[in-house]
């Protein structure tokens, strides 16, 4: 039983799950990101940038690891991503996602 225990408290203090992202951060981050997908995620034609706001934050956390891991072409976007982190990521994700197009 204590062995059961030890593994799940192991197992949880390990989840990346637990580790919140940082919304405000991201909001510092997405500065970035305005000119082609708008000051609320609603994407601009002109730039051939899609609306980003409201999306799932798992799916742009993979938008963006696909991105830069070249999985997915936009070469506009790599000079603003290849320098982000994880964190960085995840953080860019939790601001986008709760953002609403007025």
């Amino acid at each position: 039983m204590k062995i059961l225990l030890f593994a799940v408290v192991l197992t949880v203090s390990f989840s990346p799950a637990l580790k919140a992202a940082d919304a405000q951060k991201g909001q510092g981050l997405y500065k970035n990101c305005i000119l082609c997908h708008g000051e609320n995620g609603e994407g601009k034609q002109s730039q051939k940038a899609p609306q980003i706001a409201g999306q799932f934050d798992w799916y742009i956390i993979k938008s963006l690891n696909d991105f830069k891991s070249g999985a997915r072409k936009n070469a506009v976007m790599m000079p603003y991503i290849k320098g982000l982190s994880q964190t960085d990521f995840e953080d860019l994700a939790a601001y986008i996602s709760q953002l609403k197009v007025k």
